[in-house]
């Protein structure tokens, strides 16, 4: 064998070598990946989410313009973030008055699911029973804060792959009836300044109800609500959501209604407390919580699959 053709074996011969151990490297770090425990997702927390109900009442008065109204923006903004969500403070004007909705993303891509929740509160308890509290401020810890709290917890345990979504956090939406000011014109200004087309926009308002019973709303789109109604009954939720329909509501759904965008209002609208100045946290339940949060996050993690 002359030297050419042995120094071409040994050439050979070290690029067998080379191959071989590159290929034991990736099969073992292949067999590792395989072998290791997968990540875990953080569960919905429906005790979590009623810290959030007690932080939120604790701010007093979230009606546009007060010093709640301010601190709940501040500490919503705080939360999302930590949670890995860009925040953006949407402003405009309605009737007058500021409009400050909070809006959360994780990325630049449109949102095929828009979940929103008003946190303001209404400036007058005038469905107390007692005309003296009339002129006082409603609590909120129900109307208002249960749908903060479930789009918060959302934001921590949502799956990072989901599709699209956006949390939107709407602002004054429970003013009506006011010299001054009507309903729903946060969600309002929002489809204005907003020209998305999600799939579906859903709704939470009033779902922390210790008695909580949500019934289909006449104005939601049918086929998104039955859909939803089906995800809960399969989660063991159907004496929660309970399949028969029975109000009509002016709600945050309205404006994505009439954009053409199918949107659900999940609510629960026999709350007795509505308007009051009983609207407490000991009224709401960590309970109700993990059935309107769980039902919406397995629904959303459905939604990867149609695609």
């Amino acid at each position: 064998m002359t030297k050419k053709s042995i120094a071409l074996y040994l050439a050979i011969i070290g690029l067998l070598l080379v191959g071989a151990i590159a290929w034991y490297a990736y099969s073992y770090r292949l067999e590792q990946q395989r072998s290791a425990p997968a990540a875990e997702l953080t569960p919905f927390d429906g005790q979590r989410a009623y810290q959030d109900v007690l932080t939120q009442v604790s701010f007093g008065s979230r009606v546009p313009g007060s010093a709640g109204h301010a601190r709940i923006q501040e500490w919503m903004q705080e939360e999302l973030e930590s949670a890995g969500w860009q925040v953006e403070i949407q402003t405009s004007e309605a009737l007058g008055h500021p409009i400050e909705n909070l809006v959360a993303r994780r990325s630049a891509d449109p949102p095929q699911i828009i979940l929103g929740a008003h946190y303001d509160t209404r400036m007058f308890a005038d469905n107390d029973p007692d005309p003296a509290q009339h002129t006082s401020y409603v609590p909120g810890a129900n109307d208002g804060a249960s749908g903060v709290a479930v789009l918060l917890e959302l934001a921590r345990t949502l799956p990072t792959d989901s599709v699209p979504v956006w949390l939107l956090f709407v602002d004054a939406e429970d003013n009506g009836q006011i010299a001054g000011w009507d309903w729903i014109l946060g969600s309002r200004e929002f489809v204005k300044q907003n020209p998305v087309d999600p799939r579906a926009a859903v709704i939470v308002d009033m779902i922390g109800d210790a008695d909580l019973n949500i019934y289909k709303e006449r104005n939601s789109n049918p086929e998104l609500t039955d859909e939803i109604w089906q995800v809960a009954k399969g989660l063991g939720y159907e004496s929660k959501f309970i399949p028969e329909y029975r109000h009509s509501m002016t709600d945050d759904h309205i404006p994505f209604v009439q954009a053409g965008i199918p949107a659900v209002d999940i609510i629960d609208f026999d709350y007795p407390y509505w308007h009051t100045i009983q609207d407490t946290p000991d009224k709401v339940s960590a309970e109700s919580l993990q059935a309107v949060g769980e039902t919406l996050c397995t629904w959303i993690k459905q939604q990867n699959a149609q695609s």
